[in-house]
């Protein structure tokens, strides 16, 4: 019988590989831009961490992005994702 600790585990897992997929099906899109996404993990409370590279660094549209094209294609395939914010 599977322990509820090793179910929230493989949870875990589930979403921060779905945060990976779809973070990846972006990718091609902000290169194509200059810039690219890094995955860089999920809290527990669904919080998204990624750093933006090369053109993102410093563009004053890389909150745009950030918001309304990452979060927003992140929330809508994986409804665990909160949140995502830029770390550096």
């Amino acid at each position: 019988m599977a322990k509820a600790q090793d179910i929230q585990t493989a949870d875990a897992d589930e979403t921060r590989e779905k945060v990976r997929r779809v973070i990846e099906l972006m990718r091609p899109a902000v290169q194509s831009d200059g810039g690219d996404i890094e995955f860089i993990g999920i809290s527990p409370e669904g919080e998204v961490a990624i750093r933006l590279h090369g053109a993102c660094v410093g563009c004053p549209s890389s909150s745009i992005t950030l918001q309304h094209g990452i979060e927003r294609n992140l929330r809508h395939h994986v409804p665990q994702v909160t949140s995502v914010r830029a770390v550096e």
